[in-house]
Order: C-alpha cells, then structure tokens, then sequence
C-alpha cells in the first residue's frame, strides 16, 4: 500500500516551504524515521522525517516550492525491506574472450547521447564557434555538458607572419571563475524584510559609548565563583540583557509596535538575539527575560545558541520578540547601524571593546570603550525617548551595581 508523505504545519506563520536537498533517493527503501530531505521555510531549515517504511518514490524535486499540505513523495509500504547483498564470489575461470563488453561499449559510444551537446552545451559552442565534434562529452553515455562547452577552447589558427604590435595589454593574472548559487528561502526572506524595513519605516539610528572598565573588572572578578555556582560563563550578553529590560520599562515606546492604527505597548520583555548560524542569521527569542537573572539569561542564551548552530532551532524559538540585541563586535565591527527587525521599534547594536582615550573628572585617561547604536522607528519613538533610553541603557553598563540593584 502507497502512503502520501505530505508537507505538515510549522507555525502560524508558515505558508510555504522550498525543498531544498533529498538526502535519498528515487527507488530507495526508507526505514520509519530515516530523514527523507531538507525543507526550508523563511525562518529555519527543518527536516522530513519517513512516517513508515518502504520504498520511497519522489513527487516534488529539489528547489520545488510547496504549500503546507502538499504532498512530497509517497512510501510503498507493501514493499520488503532488500536482503543483504551476498558476499563475493570467485569468478569462474575461463579462456573465452569477454566480447560482450566491448560490444556494450561500442553501443554506448554509438548512443545518440554520445557526442550530442545539451542545449545549452550547444548555445556556447555556437558563440564560440566551435563544432561539437572537436569536444569530448563527460555526461552520462558521453554527452556533451555545459562545463564541457564552457571549457572547451577552439583550436588556434596557425599565425601568419605579422609584424610585432608596438604594445599589448597583458592578460589579467589569476584565476577569473565564476559559480552560482541558488539564493536560500532564509536568505531570500532575510532580504525582502530588510528592504521592506528600509522602505516602510522612518528609521534613524543614535549612538553613544560606554565605558566598559566597571563592567569588566566586575566580571573579571566574580567569573570563576559565578561559574562554579551556576556552571555558565559570565559574559557581556546577559549584562546587556538586563540593562536593556530595565530601561524598557522606563520607556515603554522603544517596547512597543505599530499595528495597522494602533500601538501596541509590551509590558513584558521578549529579547530577541542575533545569532550567527551556518545558514545565515537567526534570531531566537528570551521569553520574559525582565523576569530572568544573570544566570538564567546566560543558560537561555547558551541553548538557544546551541541549537542554532546546529540548526535544530523551531519555528517558535524565532517568533515573537519585542526588542532586539545584535552584537558585531564579536566580528571586528567597530560601529555600525543595525537594521530594525520588524514588526520591532528598535535594536540596539553592540561593537567592539577598544582602548580610547576619553576625558574622566577633569584629566584623559585611557580606558576600554565600546560604542552602542540605537536603531528606532521615528514613527512611535521620539528623539528624546530613544536618546534618553540608550543614556539610560549605558548609565546601567557604567555602573552595574545599580543594575544590579534596579536603581
């Protein structure tokens, strides 16, 4: 009995899918479980999973777009599963020539495959002027590809005596090559929002800087006892966390979103964090990370963290959020204007931590700086909000007992 293997529901928010690699084959026998392809939706890469065992035959090929409730390939589950191959024997001895294998490979040379370009094998022959027969096909019974066409050189005409041109430019020095790649669903919805964002909102982006001395000695200090309580590392991100939750409950604009005439004012604080994953940039989501402490931020942001480089993060770990932390200093960045993540108001941009010179009480002192950015949609958050919350925001990184103290 055949079984329809259909495209199941991922989220409210999901629409559509993309296969975007079957890791079997047409015709293979599929045990219950077996992982069957790869889907990407516009927020994650999930995997397909056989329901039953049998032989898999595949209906939507790679790089198909499909609704949810479409069906993918259908399992035959009346099929056996194949016996084991038996092991090797010793061939038989004989003297008898094999002529038969000579004539499969006279057939498969005198194929209509063999020699013949593809189309567009062909289409680059023709430009360059060259005759299928001067290029030895690779494909499958000898057939002509695309990269064969596209390596192929015409055979140089023999020079007539000329006299030396005065000057020739010289050929470029390197390798030219070129590859393409098809744009990922990720990516491809990654771009859209950016330019819609761009496009929709009044974004406008403030800056300042902090001085980041307090903060470090404070964690170079209590690191080694914080992880030995709590068995995380102590790092920058949960500090940032917690300075921007009590800041978002001071101005509540920079936590709210517009919705058709209406905003849409958050009185908890879902922290969104930009993480680097192999497929692009995720973002997983703190739930109530105004209710969290230092260690369960750090042990939240860790899993999720986790689970994105392994991208095994699920369509509800990236919905949602209300402000969004992004962090480019961990690449270099110095200083940069993070893009909105909508339907967000605002991000905040961390950079890198560099020895400045700055002015403290009256004399130039050496100390490290980090300098902060604050993305924000003009639309619902005035300038003196959006400045006063980024003061706010490194008045509690300046002096982190008084964040610790919600002071």
């Amino acid at each position: 009995m055949a079984i329809e293997v259909k495209i199941p529901a991922l989220g409210e928010s999901i629409s559509e899918v993309v296969i975007a690699k079957w890791l079997k084959k047409d015709g293979d026998y599929v045990k219950m479980d077996d992982v069957l392809c790869e889907l990407e939706t516009d927020k994650a890469t999930m995997e397909l999973n056989a329901e039953q065992a049998g032989i898999l035959k595949i209906i939507a090929p790679e790089g198909a777009t499909l609704a949810i409730g479409d069906v993918v390939c259908s399992l035959d589950t009346s099929a056996a599963a194949p016996a084991a191959a038996p092991a090797a024997t010793p061939a038989a001895e004989t003297s008898a020539p094999a002529p038969a294998a000579a004539t499969t490979t006279t057939a498969t040379t005198d194929s209509y495959a063999a020699g013949h370009p593809s189309p567009a094998a062909a289409k680059i022959l023709a430009e360059k002027g060259m005759e299928a027969t001067a290029v030895t096909g690779t494909g499958k019974d000898g057939r002509i590809t695309k990269e064969d066409a596209m390596q192929a050189q015409p055979k140089a005409a023999p020079a007539a005596p000329a006299p030396a041109p005065a000057s020739t430019p010289k050929a470029a020095a390197g390798s030219r090559g070129q590859r393409r790649e098809r744009m990922s669903q990720l990516r491809k919805t990654v771009a859209r929002r950016l330019v819609a964002v761009k496009s929709e909102t009044a974004m406008l982006t403030t800056f300042n800087e902090v001085n980041m001395g307090p903060l470090m000695e404070l964690r170079s200090r209590y690191k080694d006892k914080f992880k030995e309580k709590y068995g995380v590392n102590l790092g920058f991100m949960s500090f940032f966390t917690r300075a921007v939750c009590l800041a978002l409950q001071e101005f509540p604009g920079v936590n709210a979103m517009i919705d058709g005439d209406e905003i849409v004012y958050n009185d908890f604080c879902d922290i969104s964090i930009a993480v680097s994953a192999p497929r692009g940039l995720v973002v997983p989501v703190i739930r109530n990370a105004e209710t969290l402490s230092l260690h369960e931020i750090e042990a939240e942001i860790g899993r999720l963290a986790k689970k994105a480089r392994e991208n095994a993060l699920t369509i509800e770990e990236m919905t949602g959020g209300t402000f969004t932390i992004t962090n480019g200093g961990v690449f270099g960045s110095m200083l940069s204007t993070p893009i909105i993540n909508a339907p967000q108001s605002a991000i905040l941009g961390m950079h890198n931590i560099v020895e400045r010179p700055i002015a403290l009480q009256g004399e130039v002192v050496i100390r490290p700086v980090m300098y902060i950015a604050l993305s924000y949609d003009h639309r619902i958050i005035d300038g003196k909000e959006s400045v006063s919350f980024l003061f706010r925001v490194k008045e509690y990184l300046e002096d982190p007992a008084r964040m610790l103290l919600s002071i």
